[in-house]
């Protein structure tokens, strides 16, 4: 009897005899490149390749920390580097007499101040500002040239007078200047002698800040 031999299997009429490749319609070998990856199956995301923002930058709670810290930091830079006076003072002494006929009077005015800072201060401008009941007001110190001719008509002036303080003038760091000015205001001499406050304020080339000096009322 004999033995019940399977058929041999037989290829799908499309696909190509085992051990040989596809060949195309005209029977040529069929070399068209394998499926992609991504159409494989296999997950592919070209962001990764990359990165982004959330893989690549630190969590936004380390950042606000360290903003916040830069901001104290250059708050105190700026408050400890802030411009400052060149110098403190006061004025030790003034004098004062009345223009005849003119409404006016005429002040010699002491200073003394030290340049605090370590630059040397050379001084633009000299200010007084008077303050009384009948209000305020401004005057720049008189030329030095002037001082024999106010102290001529007006030897009271003289009297405890030293020697000019002017634009110009240059104080080394850490050096103590006194000296003299002398100013005219639109006042009586009561007015002046009952004045609410006299301020003197020495503007420098050097500096930003200016040197304020005050003296005691009357």
């Amino acid at each position: 009897m004999p033995e019940n031999i399977p058929p041999a299997p037989q290829n799908p009429p499309d696909a190509p005899p085992q051990g040989r490749p596809a060949t195309t319609a005209s029977g040529t070998p069929n070399t068209t490149a394998p499926a992609s990856a991504a159409s494989a199956g296999v997950p592919f995301n070209i962001g990764e390749e990359f990165g982004t923002a959330q893989k690549n930058l630190p969590p936004g709670k380390i950042v606000g920390i360290c903003l916040a810290i830069l901001v104290v930091v250059v708050v105190i830079f700026a408050f400890t580097q802030r411009n400052r006076p060149a110098g403190t003072g006061y004025i030790s002494d003034v004098q004062a007499v009345e223009v005849p006929n003119q409404h006016m009077v005429m002040a010699a005015v002491n200073l003394s101040f030290q340049n605090t800072s370590k630059q040397r201060l050379w001084i633009r401008d000299i200010q007084a500002d008077l303050s009384v009941n009948s209000g305020n007001f401004t005057d720049r110190a008189a030329a030095a040239v002037d001082f024999n001719r106010y102290f001529q008509a007006f030897p009271s002036l003289k009297q405890d007078a030293l020697a000019p303080i002017k634009p110009e003038d240059k104080i080394a760091s850490g050096a103590q200047a006194q000296g003299t000015i002398i100013v005219t205001f639109p006042v009586t001499l009561d007015e002046f002698l009952h004045r609410k406050g006299l301020v003197v304020t020495v503007w420098s080339y050097d500096q930003a800040m200016p040197i304020v000096l005050t003296s005691p009322k009357p």
